[in-house]
């Protein structure tokens, strides 16, 4: 069973692919509900050379961001490159 562990938000790297469907509203949203309810879903990264890299959760992780937070919690999933 995966465990979520907190992973610093500067150390994410997101992948260009997943930067291009970016939605704002979606970000707005989520941040109102984390403030509500705290993040209920953990990201997923996967490491690599050094940093982690997304897998999901591009708008939480931006809501987290716009929210001024420094950690997320993530699952590291073991994920090879695309």
């Amino acid at each position: 069973m995966l465990e979520s562990v907190g992973v610093a938000i500067a150390d994410i790297y997101v992948p260009v692919r997943l930067r291009e469907t970016l939605d704002q509203q979606k970000v707005a949203a989520l941040a109102e509900s984390i403030l509500e309810n705290g993040q209920q879903v953990p990201i997923r990264v996967r490491q690599d050379k050094g940093r982690y890299v997304l897998v999901t959760g591009l708008h939480r992780l931006e809501a987290l961001r716009a929210l001024g937070e420094e950690t997320v919690d993530a699952l590291i999933v073991h994920a090879s490159r695309p």
